[in-house]
This record gives structure tokens, sequence and C-alpha cells, in this order.
């Protein structure tokens, strides 16, 4: 087949995928603009295709063997019939990881075993932009386990604070600690990062797995924190000035703070080099 053939099979073939695709595009698009958990949605995608074209590209010619492996068909079939179905049942989350494991399956029957496990961690990083129905209905849960830990660091300082609920009772003010104080968002994002990370770093297998299991502690510490400096500024300036100008700013000193004991963690556990063949 002569390269300007194979060209025009690949537009082909993307066309009639996007083609494809296109409802559940639509409905991640929408997602990613109007869910705040996951408005970091379009910045996996990116990263998904950078990190394909990098391994694509740093793979030695001598190791790039592409032929055609029927057995990919499989997954690609499984995948395509979860799809439409789940299209009909407006299942769109349902659709958009069938529409994961499609592209899966096509890569593998395409351009072999060897090309869909060097493209493994790209297509599966793809579901760090899958909205989950449950993520949202863990936010008020979390909300009040957050403000109630918050509160017992508070009284530490001995500030007199009563919690009832999401209501947070402070002497010459009252707060309620609602689903944007869950910390919720800053622990998707997060747990997002310690995906690329744990791939972009060297490393055990089992210092990933303990870097993979700290996103959540070292999140929720971080947002404990936070909520209780709101609740500090709160009771000694007031209200207005917790909520008004303090929550905002907090929010993304504390997210980087979380991120810094996160890169702090997986120097301890010996993650401290860059694989050298994605960059370099």
């Amino acid at each position: 087949m002569s390269r300007h053939l194979k060209v025009a099979s690949a537009v082909l073939i993307g066309v009639l995928l996007l083609a494809l695709f296109y409802p559940a595009l639509r409905w991640l698009v929408g997602e990613w603009l109007g869910n705040d958990y996951y408005s970091h949605g379009p910045l996996v995608l990116l990263t998904s295709a950078l990190l394909a074209w990098r391994l694509w590209v740093k793979w030695p010619p001598e190791k790039r063997q592409i032929s055609s492996a029927p057995i990919g068909l499989i997954p690609a079939g499984v995948g395509l019939i979860v799809y439409l179905y789940a299209l009909l049942q407006r299942a769109y989350f349902v659709a958009a990881l069938a529409m994961i494991l499609l592209i899966a399956g096509l890569v593998w029957y395409l351009l072999g075993a060897a090309a869909v496990r060097r493209m493994a961690f790209p297509i599966g990083f793809l579901l760090f932009m899958v909205p989950l129905p449950f993520v949202e209905p863990l936010s008020i849960p979390l909300a009040q386990f957050t403000g109630a830990v918050s509160a017992g660091f508070v009284r530490l300082f001995g500030v007199p604070i009563t919690v009832n609920g999401a209501q947070v009772i402070l002497p010459n003010t009252q707060l309620v600690v609602g689903a944007q104080c869950s910390g919720l968002r800053s622990i998707v994002a997060l747990f997002t990062l310690v995906g690329l990370v744990i791939f972009i770093v060297q490393g055990p297998w089992w210092a990933k797995s303990l870097l993979a299991l700290s996103s959540v502690p070292i999140a929720t510490f971080g947002n404990v924190m936070r909520v209780s400096s709101l609740l500090g500024v709160a009771n000694v300036w007031g209200a207005d000035a917790g909520f008004k100008y303090y929550h905002d700013y907090s929010s993304i000193v504390f997210f980087l703070s979380a991120l810094v004991l996160l890169l702090l963690f997986s120097r301890a556990v010996g993650c401290r080099e860059i694989r050298d063949d994605i960059f370099w």
C-alpha cells in the first residue's frame, strides 16, 4: 500500500469515527463546560493525544512492527455494541466509556498487539475525562465531613464553634459548609494528575502504588486546612471576608500546596526521575 493511500485511509477512518462519536463528544463538551468537577476534561484529551504522539515518534523503528491483529475486533465489537445501546438509552457516560474501549480495539486491530501495549496509557488516561455519575453526589457528605473535621481543628486554638449538619456557628457569625467546600473538585483533579505522574516518573511498582493511594488523603488534608483557615478568617473578620474574598483565592493556594505535598511524597518513595522515552 502506497504512502498516499495509507494517509487517505487514516483520514477516512478518522472522519468516520468523528461522525460515530459525535453524540458522545457533544455530551462530553457540555459536561466539561458545565460540570466543575470535570472542567479539566479538555486537558486530559490534549495530554493523551500528546503522549500518544510522543510515544509513537520515540518508538524505535526496529520495535515498531505494525501488523493487523484480528483479535482486536473483539473489544472493538463489544465497545461498538455497548456504545450504540448506551446512546439509545441516553446513558452518555457509558457511551463515553465504550468509546474508549472501541478506540483501544481499533488500535489493536489496525496496528497490532505491540502498538496497543505501547499506547495503553494514553488510551486509558482518557477515562479521567469522563464524568462519572456517582462523583457529584459525594460532595454533600464530604462537605459535612470536612466541616466537622475543620471545626475540630479550629477548636484546638480556643475558638468556640458548633457544627450542626452543614451549618457552622462561630461566636460572631454563622456559615454553611456547602458542596463547594467539599474539596471533591481538588480530589478529582489531583487524582488525574497522580495518574499522569505515575506514568511519566520512574520507580518501583510499590512506590507508584503508594503514590496513587496518597492522592485522596493529601487532597482531603489540604482541603481541611483550607476550610479551617476560612473559618479562622470568618471568626476574626466576618463571613464576608471569608467567603467573598478569601474563599476563591484559598482554593488555588491549597490545591498548589497539595500538589507540592504530592511531589515531595513522590521523591520520598523513590519516584524521582522522568522517563526518557517520552520527552527526551
